[in-house]
This record gives structure tokens, C-alpha cells and sequence, in this order.
């Protein structure tokens, strides 16, 4: 069968159009993160020169977008620094992962919700298991920021979510 030169012109431009497709699909979902991992192991936090951590807050996160296990702590340092840290997380790899706290109450579901508010955005996830600590800063207003989620940015979503119950 011959291809006259309107038809090459037609299938050429169908292919380039299903490689642009795969090219942009293959950017924003990131399918090979399903098979990676990256474990991020933290020391737990201690106070310099004999003074105590004080745990402020803690939690257990459920899952939403994705399964999501671990246990969350606001760990308060004798000089008032406050840390956000991650143990024993277990969560998928993901695009744009990201490490919120929210004003917003943990619903079952797909945590849409917890970027309609206030939030503060304590940085990249350094890894999809393991244990992590995060500086919260200052400003952050501990009072009504009570939920900790593993946010993706690139889809509006929390893969799981942690209510903070005072300790």
C-alpha cells in the first residue's frame, strides 16, 4: 500500500501530536515513581547542653490519595525552636511531594481540602519512608495549624493526612 504525500503528512503529524501526548503525560505523572522508594533516615531530635524536648503535639497519619502510615511530632526545643518530625513514614513517591501544615480539619477521602485555608509549607519530603524532621518556623501559628499532610503540589492532593492532638 502506497502512502501518497497528503496521507505521510497526515500520519506524520498523528505521530508527532501521540509523542507530544507521551511526552507530557509521562512529565506530570511520573509512572516509574510507583516502583521507587527513597528512605530518608533522620536522628531523633535532642537538646543541646542537657535541656529537654518538649513534645508539643502528636498524631498518626491516615491515608488518602495514597496509603499513608507514620507518626507525627511538634517537638519543641529548649530555645523555642519547634520541629515537625516524621517517623517510620510510609507513603507512594510522587511528583512535587511536598510537607504541610494545614488549618484544615483530616477528612477520609482524598484530602482536597486542606489547601482551602491557611497552610504553611515546611519543604520538599526528603524521602517516602523513614524518619524526617522539618524546622517550623516562627511565624507558624500553632494554634490553628493542627493537621500535617504529604501534599502534592502537581495535583492538589494529599496522599495522607495527621490530625495534631495536643500532647
Amino acid at each position: 500500500m502506497a502512502f501518497t504525500p497528503a496521507r505521510r503528512r497526515v500520519l506524520s503529524v498523528l505521530v508527532l501530536g501521540l509523542a507530544v501526548i507521551l511526552a507530557v503525560g509521562l512529565y506530570l505523572f511520573q509512572p516509574w515513581r510507583v516502583f521507587t522508594n527513597v528512605r530518608v533516615d533522620e536522628a531523633a531530635i535532642v537538646a543541646p547542653d542537657e535541656g529537654t524536648v518538649r513534645t508539643i503535639a502528636a498524631g498518626s497519619f491516615i491515608s488518602q490519595e495514597h496509603s499513608t502510615s507514620g507518626a507525627v511530632t511538634l517537638q519543641e526545643l529548649p530555645d523555642g525552636e519547634v520541629v515537625l518530625r516524621l517517623t517510620d513514614l510510609r507513603t507512594s513517591d510522587g511528583p512535587a511531594l511536598r510537607v504541610w501544615l494545614s488549618d484544615q480539619p483530616v477528612q477520609p477521602g482524598l484530602g482536597r481540602n486542606l489547601d482551602d485555608g491557611e497552610y504553611v509549607d515546611l519543604g520538599a519530603l526528603k524521602g517516602n519512608e523513614g524518619n524526617q524532621n522539618y524546622v517550623v518556623p516562627a511565624e507558624a501559628d500553632l494554634t490553628i495549624l493542627r493537621t500535617v499532610t504529604v501534599w502534592c503540589e502537581r495535583f492538589s492532593v494529599s496522599f495522607g493526612a495527621a490530625a495534631l492532638d495536643p500532647a
